[in-house]
């Protein structure tokens, strides 16, 4: 799919505030959960070959992409209410996820502490080992009123080296100018310093003790040049995870979807169809 063609014309309420969402193909459901700082597009390319076989959903969390950017909470402490608000308006019954990031906090958390069922859960270099952040991150969370109120022109030369450390590949600037294009203007420039100022290490620490409890099958996928979250993170998660299985993507970062998308293809397929 190309990147102008994706969209998500679908709006769901939620505490007052507008979430962007978007359903596609038809079967059995399955959902897909994106990360930080990027948005529901980095599925854009998966999406359609998931959906040749289920009935795909998609959205933007609060403060990303094309959802609402509000100045309150848009931490991960209050995605997995999103997430759970959304699987009721949808009358999801053990979808599949495919989760990135972010979103796999958000799936492990909505699992553990908001009682939704999957039928599956695949993780893609999620966050879900403490400690976390880089050190952008930890200089962002002690002084987003500078970070916030730089000239513009710094603000997108930081954003470009931030998106461009998550990949192994250069980003066309056709790609780069999607995932740069929600942080930009006052408002976009605010709401990105404003979710890296609200990174927690105690949103996965809530859960992270929990990780034997899950009720599914999970399988891990981790690009194996990741910058931003260590391969060994995604090693002892499979460890405390019963049952599951590790792969290692090589030549990929943080943001398999763009340097890998054909190996998440493969893997979900194959990861589904013993279920099937």
């Amino acid at each position: 799919m190309a990147v102008a063609d994706w969209s998500l014309p679908e709006r769901f309420a939620f505490r007052g505030h507008s979430i962007a969402w978007g359903v596609m193909g038809d079967g059995p459901p399955a959902v897909l959960l994106h990360g930080t700082p990027f948005s529901s597009s980095e599925w854009r390319r998966i999406a359609p070959l998931f959906a040749e076989q289920r009935r795909v959903y998609c959205f933007d969390l609060l403060g990303y992409g094309r959802s609402d950017k509000p100045a309150g909470d848009v931490s991960r402490g209050i995605q997995n209410e999103l997430f759970a608000a959304l699987y009721d308006h949808w009358g999801l019954h053990n979808p599949d996820l495919v989760a990135h990031d972010f979103g796999g906090s958000t799936a492990l958390r909505a699992h553990l502490l908001n009682g939704l069922d999957y039928r599956s859960l695949m993780l893609i270099d999620p966050v879900a080992i403490s400690p976390q952040g880089s050190p952008l991150v930890q200089a962002a969370k002690k002084y987003e009123k500078v970070f916030s109120s730089l000239p513009s022109y710094i603000h997108e030369a930081i954003l470009r080296a931030y998106i461009g450390g998550a990949v192994a590949n250069a980003l066309r600037e056709e790609e780069m100018t999607l995932y740069l294009a929600p942080w930009l203007g006052e408002e976009g420039q605010k709401a990105f310093w404003r979710q890296v100022a609200q990174m927690d290490d105690k949103y996965s620490q809530e859960v992270e003790w929990r990780y034997g409890e899950i009720r599914c099958p999970v399988a891990i996928l981790w690009g194996e040049e990741d910058a931003w979250i260590p391969l060994r993170d995604g090693r002892e998660l499979a460890r405390r995870i019963p049952g599951a299985a590790f792969h290692a993507i090589p030549n990929a970062k943080h943001l398999v979807q763009e340097d890998a998308p054909e190996a998440i293809v493969s893997a979900v397929f194959g990861f589904w169809r013993p279920l099937n």
